[in-house]
């Protein structure tokens, strides 16, 4: 098929070299150049100590004419005072310079360079981005409705005029079948939606491409747009069309928000206000317009195989016409009238409550935190029908809260937000109950469940109701609508209980969802205000606002006790490895080791309710849980392990440990080996050296602890599986150091896998000749099992038999309580009465009978679920699947770890293992709005570390993989 030359545009061919003499021979200008992306242009940025500038090298179907129209607009905008370029004059004082090259007719001009931060650095926009994008759509529309010139009369395939031509010439490059058809069906019918106001669309001269790739924010102006680049679309259009091209950029930019084109709608029509006809035209012309940029996309990319930037930019641009077609239009179109012209009017209450007195006593909780979903029954199907209908039939009735966010609604392993922000109120009454019409309206009858009641300002739609014989007619408030049929009962309780919903709309005729997603609240909840003044109630509760609640958190909590993301989610429910926040959006935990049984199981509840309501007391008084559990410890530990102290925390019994090695050897110095974190006590912080957690940590080490060499085998001095002979050579050499220095060693301190650096196993053979070496000296060993252990490795329940040594001292915690403060000290009995010589040991907490039937329940669960086995199953496929990213990905620079205790090294340079800590972060807030909370470890932050419940599922590591995936092609589309 022969393509008209119009819409037939591949980019001129020249190299750097060649750009850079262009550059000198007719500009004057030199220095370093770099090539900048364009779809059908080349453009080049020279860098001089002078100043920063562009060379364009125009498409040779671009006329000089419209060279000049652009360099003409960006004179008329400059009254704007907005950061735009200007042309400067070639050394023979002409703007556009022509040139043949290679046998092709080049134009150039040269640009001055405006400087900013493009908002395609950005990974995600903001809110106040995407207003900024509409704002300044306007002002450039607004600024160029006077501006004439015969270079703007051009034929363009991003003239959407003629979008449904380019669309049919360009089709036939899409290859799949079925995303031709697509694509065939979608813009047929935006193009008949079209038709009836065309004609009446206003023409102007517009920009044609306010978007991402077009424009900057200078540094001191946070996320408000400040420069616009690029004029190499300006040209005659529809003036509705410089809105559209910008909408499609946010629906790509933000496609799991698509409604977010509201606000950059809002704040174009703050400088242009729209007609009615351009309203009726903007969401079909943006279904055009992302059909344009696919065809067109897919089209250059066959004519410019060597186009990174076209092809870069594909998979955004098929996200955004996905995007778009699969939204209501009507909807969508309603929404936009509404947010321009709709008017917020209050329901009124009522005198005709629609089904007589209700008592308030009987609304019901149907939010995150209520008690009727706890031990996982959220996710049984239709939950909320039935704890409703038990209310109802204990007390007659029973209603439900409008603006609540339903956790029956939250869906588990999805990177989609979950839609549960409820626009209605439900009602369970008895069968047969009479329904009063709380207002007047026009009845409509819209099925054989559904009524429409047509209100002044309003619409009031009803479900559960047989209001047949009053269709079409024109009813008083306090009119009987109708009955609810017997039919529509919960046939489980014997006195039948029926549900009706009501939910009031701003959209005439137009049915809105029941539930949409938290995002979009907002808008939502003005569309359709809160319907309980017609019951003659207030269902609704006001939420806790998390950003306000974070601010009450810093003003009476230190701040120094960080938290996770900048602006984290409110959690306030967790199931097995999932997490909820008050909005009722799920996120699979993959970095909370304390709870290792997983959240919010009913064993650990019972356990708990049923110890408090006995006894609760410390261990200086006599009860069985604590022998019980003791026994138990003993019993899991390696011999000839047999004595057990309790703790509360894993900084305790690392504190505690080093008491008693000290105390047994009579020795004076503790070895720890660098970048390691064994807690926050004088002691236990004493032996930690990571700059992570204590910036200063080399310099306020005390006397009494000697650093060594950190066993990483991956990022370490020495590398490789075989490297322990090199770290132990070192160690020799500090052993020796220190004998002559007259110090003695009394332990020994290291975790058996390198839990703060992300998993890393030591080298083979590393900890037999440290323990061998310690035990000549008479010194104890210590392995800090807090994070590793308690059958976190899968094929192993302690890290040190990865290694195949046997410590003379364990400390755990973390996991032993399931999030309860539960630790403990494991050693030899010899150790243990040596202490005694000191005095009297004891914790309050530590060994209660609450902790101790706690721990005792989560060993009982771990065993009976098999949940190690699952670390073991789980684990293999999880670090597999991160093995194969690291093959798509070079941002993956190392995969850690076994079982479920893994990490994955972020590097921005492979060879030189250059830490990606910037990505890190921007990867881990990528992935939780994909529905994944991880966070990043390690010295450099660029870790990220991996440990989730024990009872991870293959689905949900699935889901984490492929958020995972989708994160770092997001991360490196960003670079290109």
């Amino acid at each position: 098929m022969t393509v008209p030359s119009p819409f037939h545009l591949p980019r001129p061919r020249l190299t750097l070299d060649q750009a850079a003499e262009l550059g000198r021979a007719r500009f004057g200008v030199t220095g370093t150049i770099t090539e900048l992306g364009s779809h059908q242009d080349r453009n080049f940025r020279i860098k001089s100590d002078a100043a920063t500038l562009v060379l364009k090298v125009s498409n040779p179907a671009i006329a000089p004419i419209e060279l000049e129209a652009q360099n003409a607009a960006l004179a008329h905008l400059r009254v704007l005072g907005l950061d735009l370029p200007a042309a400067l004059k070639g050394i023979d004082g002409s703007e556009i310079q022509r040139v043949t090259l290679d046998g092709q007719t080049l134009d150039l001009r040269l640009l001055t360079y405006v400087h900013g931060q493009p908002l395609t650095d950005s990974l995600r926009l903001s809110d106040v981005q995407i207003r900024s994008l509409g704002d300044v759509a306007g002002r450039i529309a607004r600024g160029l409705h006077d501006f004439e010139h015969p270079g703007t009369d051009r034929v363009l395939q991003w003239d959407l005029r003629r979008g449904g031509e380019v669309i049919d010439v360009l089709l036939h490059f899409v290859d799949d079948d079925s995303h031709r058809d697509r694509l065939r069906e979608v813009t047929s019918a935006a193009r008949q939606q079209l038709a009836p106001v065309a004609a009446d669309l206003r023409v102007q001269t517009i920009h044609g491409d306010l978007t991402d790739d077009n424009v900057v924010s200078r540094d001191d102006t946070a996320d408000t747009i400040t420069g616009v680049i690029d004029f190499g679309d300006v040209a005659l259009g529809w003036l509705v069309a410089e809105l559209a091209a910008t909408c499609v950029c946010v629906l790509y930019r933000s496609p799991q928000h698509p409604l977010a084109i509201l606000d950059t709608i809002e704040a174009f029509a703050a400088s242009v206000p729209l007609t009615e006809g351009e309203i009726s035209a903007l969401w079909p012309l943006i279904v055009l317009r992302s059909a344009v940029l696919v065809v067109s996309g897919e089209q250059q990319v066959r004519l410019d195989g060597d186009n990174d930037y076209a092809d870069a930019n594909r998979a955004r641009e098929w996200r955004a016409f996905e995007t778009a077609a699969d939204l209501d239009g009507a909807e969508v179109e309603a929404l936009i009238r509404f947010t321009l012209t709709g008017t917020g009017a209050p329901i009124v209450t009522t005198e005709h409550p629609l089904a007589g007195p209700l008592d308030p006593a009987v609304i019901i909780d149907l939010s995150v935190t209520s008690a009727g979903y706890d031990a996982g029954v959220w996710l049984e199907p239709g939950i909320d029908a039935r704890i409703a209908a038990d209310v109802a039939a204990q007390l007659g009735h029973a209603v439900t809260r409008y603006g609540e966010y339903r956790l029956s609604q939250t869906r588990i392993n999805t990177a989609e937000e979950s839609v549960t922000l409820v626009l209605g109120v439900e009602v369970f009454l008895p069968a047969s109950s009479q329904i009063t019409a709380p207002i007047a309206g026009t009845v409509m009858v819209v099925d054989s469940d559904t009524v429409r009641l047509e209100a002044g300002h309003f619409d009031l739609w009803l479900t559960g109701i047989d209001a047949a014989a009053l269709a079409g007619q024109t009813i008083d408030a306090g009119t009987i609508l109708g009955t609810v049929p017997a039919s529509s009962a919960d046939a489980r309780h014997s006195s039948a209980v029926a549900r009706v919903t009501l939910q009031t709309s701003r959209l005439r005729g137009i049915r809105p969802p029941f539930f949409v997603a938290p995002s979009h609240a907002a808008l939502w909840q003005r569309v359709c205000p809160d319907p309980s003044a017609l019951l003659g109630l207030e269902t609704a509760r006001p939420l806790v606002d998390a950003g306000a609640l974070l601010q009450r958190r810093d003003e009476s909590f230190a701040r120094v006790q960080e938290h996770y993301y900048e602006a984290p989610p409110q959690i306030e429910r967790g199931w097995q490895h999932h997490l909820i926040d008050t909005h009722g959006q799920a996120y699979v935990d993959m970095v909370n080791n304390v709870t290792t049984v997983g959240h919010g199981h009913p064993r650990i509840a019972e356990a708990a309710r049923s110890q408090w309501s006995l006894l609760n007391t410390n261990s200086r008084f006599h009860y069985e849980e604590l022998v019980r559990f003791t026994e138990r410890l003993a019993e899991l530990a390696p011999d000839p392990l047999d004595t057990v102290f309790l703790v509360n925390s894993g900084t305790e019994a690392v504190d505690l440990a080093l008491r008693l090695a000290l105390s047994y050897t009579g020795h004076d110095t503790v070895l720890a080996v660098r970048e390691a974190y064994h807690g926050w006590s004088l002691a236990a912080d004493a032996v930690s050296s990571s700059v992570a957690d204590n910036p200063r940590a080399f310099e306020t080490r005390p006397d009494w602890v000697h650093l060594v060499e950190a066993p990483n085998a991956v990022r370490g001095k020495y590398r490789g599986a075989d490297s322990a002979p090199l770290y132990l050579d070192d160690l020799d050499g500090d052993l020796q150091l220190l004998a002559d220095d007259g110090r003695t060693v009394a332990a020994f301190i290291a975790e058996p896998v390198f839990g703060n650096a992300g998993g890393v196993l030591l080298p083979d053979g590393y900890l037999t000749g440290v323990y061998e070496r310690m035990r000549a000296r008479g010194a104890l060993c210590i392995a800090d099992e807090v994070q590793v252990s308690y059958a976190r490795l899968g094929k192993h329940f302690w890290g040190t038999e990865q290694q195949r040594v046997v410590p003379d001292i364990i400390t755990i915690a973390k996991a032993m309580g399931n999030g309860h403060p539960l630790g403990a000290v494991i050693t030899r009995r010899d150790i243990a009465e040596h202490f005694a010589e000191d005095g009297p040991f004891f914790s309050s907490a530590g060994g209660s009978p609450l902790s101790c039937r706690i721990g005792l329940t989560v060993l009982d669960i771990m065993r009976d679920e098999g949940l190690q086995q699952n670390a073991e199953v789980v684990g293999r496929y999880l670090k597999q699947g991160l093995e194969q990213l690291g093959e798509r990905f070079d941002l993956v620079g190392a995969v850690y770890g076994m079982g479920l205790y893994l990490g994955v090294e972020l590097v921005s340079n492979r060879a030189a293992f250059t830490p990606a800590t910037g990505a890190a972060a921007r990867l881990c807030d990528e992935l939780l709005l994909r529905g994944c909370i991880v966070q990043p470890t390690g010295d450099f932050k660029n870790v990220l570390k991996i440990k989730p419940p024990l009872c991870l599922t293959i689905d949900s590591a699935n889901h984490f993989l492929a958020s995972l995936a989708d994160a770092l092609g997001i991360i490196a589309l960003s670079a290109v």
